[in-house]
């Protein structure tokens, strides 16, 4: 397995409380509190016992603890068990543990449906000028 000090280089320890606008290159662990806006290709872990109070663009997302605000995740979204997110999602993978409570709207699948063929939940409100949950609730039954 990967060292995580070089996969997450950039902490905010568990001590630490946070407000304001964060970007970062490579990846962060969220350990304490952050309030604002996150805005990174980089990977973000928020541990559990974390709180993070914002919106959030990233690369690949894990969430251990607690969030509250929207997020789009450019890669994968991975909520474990402890998990708690409110909050609209996008994002191209998701990957939901038993346990793992969210509140919001959720689109998965590439932004562009055309890129690989396989969006077409995700390019369908588009086109339809619809919102895009609907459509990804509707293509589940």
């Amino acid at each position: 397995m990967a060292d995580p000090n070089n996969d997450y280089p950039t902490v905010i320890g568990p001590d630490a409380s946070f407000k304001g606008e964060l970007k970062f290159q490579k990846g962060m662990r969220l350990l304490g509190k952050f309030e604002g806006e996150i805005d990174s290709k980089g990977d973000l872990l928020i541990a559990e016992g974390a709180n993070l109070a914002g919106d959030v663009k990233a690369g690949t997302v894990k969430i251990d603890g607690v969030m509250t605000g929207n997020l789009e995740a450019a890669g994968k979204v991975k909520l474990s068990a402890s998990a708690h997110l409110e909050g609209d999602m996008r994002t191209a993978r998701l990957e939901v543990a038993d346990g793992a409570m969210f509140s919001g709207h959720v689109v998965v699948g590439a932004k562009d449906g055309a890129s690989k063929g396989n969006g077409q939940a995700a390019s369908a409100p588009a086109s339809k000028g619809k919102s895009a949950p609907e459509p990804a609730v509707a293509g589940k039954r």
